[in-house]
């Protein structure tokens, strides 16, 4: 095992003047990147901070949140991705939580930090920051079992939890790249997923583990998108299935030169059959289904490109989302009795590897019912196996619904909606969108007296959260289904609108 920093070192040594991340019209070299990230630990430090403290980082992909994190890993410290998404309400929930030393933002998405909250301007004040201070490495003792990075989910109560990623957790991204996704260093990773996310910052890490270059995507434009492809030949990429509708509906995908595309990730939401038969017809690559979650630091379970046949003998295993990696256990358990369930019989997904997070920053009771004594994780993901080990999605135990790639917790939106004076009662589901894999609907036992609109409930509820975890539809009903101890029965509710089987994914 190894430290995020000794892994830069190594990669310098392969090549210092190669190109390491590109981002708009700023591309660092691996040497480049060293220096900076350098010089990022020593203005830490000379900002006050200590090891073990953390640092935030609020901002759209750019390289210089990749400098953040190599510096923080060589200060011994400890960086905090914010998502620019977040309503400022929850961004402050998240800072209360985290209590970061300092935060790095650009000037955009600096409007959202709170006041009292220290914040460097990435746009504005970023290099006079790191100026004036030696590119040298920082003498720092920091250890693989260090944690190094701080990703934020909501709970199903809307609280948020901070899953701490280890220096040895990350170290497996390149070891991932290697064998899974069959990067080298010649490989070039076009990430538009963003860097606050684990298929940002942790994919990110897997070319650039193999002295690869990574390509940065600030804004999901697909006419912009299918140029960098072409620009700088890119062979890998991950995408959610929301962005792989967007580039097959683009204009520009008619004459788009695709040719250096190798392979293709998906994941993080549902993608339909024919979505996938489409893509793989027009990008004429692999296609490499994922399983993860950031409490697991990335991928657990995938679907090889040998095993997506549509139309042949094993066309089923297109609703499968793989089999473990190697380097993983991956099973289903029945929740009920802590024993693994046999094929074909639903229960939880479990995980147990070296990937598995550290726990929940500040949340030990949540830490203590995700991570088992034995070393298991459970992720609230109801699922089945095959025979032959393939693992097919069932639903999910927490309700969550995956909207463009976006984890949407109901409870949380049906918190926010229930603060109106016209909700008497309100549960919130997922439904199919063509654009999105699912959006989030809203159905609202109105209080008596009361007439509000969807379009008012829709304002209330975007007033208090992030945009993508609002209702796009609202509909009246007399009552909420329950089941005999008053549980709303969310299956009920979801029938009418997922009348065939679940999707891919």
């Amino acid at each position: 095992m190894t430290t995020l920093g000794g892994m830069l070192t190594g990669l310098v040594a392969l090549g210092p003047d190669r190109p390491a991340l590109t981002g708009g019209d700023t591309t660092r070299s691996f040497g480049e990147l060293d220096a900076r990230a350098n010089r990022v630990a020593h203005a830490l430090r000379g900002s006050g901070l200590v090891p073990g403290d953390r640092v935030g980082v609020l901002s759209r992909n750019r390289p210089e949140y990749v400098e953040l994190l190599f510096g923080a890993a060589r200060a011994g410290m400890v960086l905090v991705g914010l998502n620019w998404r977040l309503a400022p309400p929850e961004i402050a929930a998240v800072l209360d939580n985290a209590r970061p030393g300092v935060v790095l933002a650009g000037t955009t998405e600096a409007a959202l930090v709170p006041d009292g909250v220290e914040v460097i301007d990435l746009d504005a004040g970023y290099e006079a920051w790191i100026a004036g201070v030696p590119d040298t490495l920082p003498d720092v003792a920091v250890t693989p079992d260090d944690v190094v990075l701080q990703l934020y989910s909501s709970g199903t109560t809307g609280v948020p939890k901070g899953a701490r990623l280890t220096h040895a957790n990350l170290a497996f991204t390149p070891r991932m790249g290697a064998e899974f996704y069959a990067m080298g260093p010649d490989s070039v990773n076009l990430v538009p997923s963003p860097q606050f996310h684990i298929g940002g910052i942790g994919y990110g890490l897997s070319t650039l583990g193999r002295g690869g270059h990574t390509v940065l995507v600030a804004e999901v434009d697909p006419a912009e998108m299918l140029r960098l492809i072409e620009r700088h030949r890119v062979t890998h990429s991950f995408l959610v299935p929301a962005v792989v509708q967007m580039l097959l509906a683009a204009p520009e995908i008619e004459g788009a030169d695709l040719s250096s595309l190798e392979l293709v990730a998906y994941g993080g939401a549902p993608m339909t059959e024919a979505l996938l038969r489409r893509a793989m017809d027009r990008f004429g690559c692999g296609f490499l289904g994922v399983y993860g979650m950031t409490e697991t630091a990335g991928t657990v379970a995938g679907l090889a490109p040998d095993d997506h046949d549509p139309g042949g003998p094993r066309a089923g295993l297109l609703r499968s989302v793989g089999r473990a990696l190697p380097w993983h256990d991956v099973a289903v358990f029945d929740p009920l009795t802590d024993q693994p369930s046999p094929p074909g019989q639903v229960g939880e997904i479990r995980v147990r590897s070296g990937q598995n997070m550290a726990g929940y920053w500040r949340r030990d009771d949540e830490t203590a019912s995700t991570l088992s004594g034995d070393g298991w994780l459970r992720t609230g993901d109801a699922a089945y196996t095959d025979d032959e080990g393939y693992l097919f999605l069932h639903d999910r135990i927490k309700d969550m619904i995956i909207s463009g790639g976006e984890n949407v917790y109901p409870a949380e939106v049906e918190n926010a909606l229930a603060a109106h004076p016209g909700v008497a009662d309100v549960a919130v589901i997922g439904v199919p969108s063509p654009r999105w894999g699912e959006t989030v609907k809203a159905l609202v036992v109105r209080n008596p007296g009361t007439d509000p609109t969807p379009e008012e409930l829709i304002a209330h509820a975007r007033q208090r959260l992030a945009r993508y975890k609002c209702p796009t539809s609202v509909d009246f009903v007399g009552e909420l289904p329950r089941n005999a101890s008053g549980k709303v029965l969310k299956k009920v509710l979801r029938e009418p609108y997922w009348p065939d089987a679940a999707p891919v994914r």
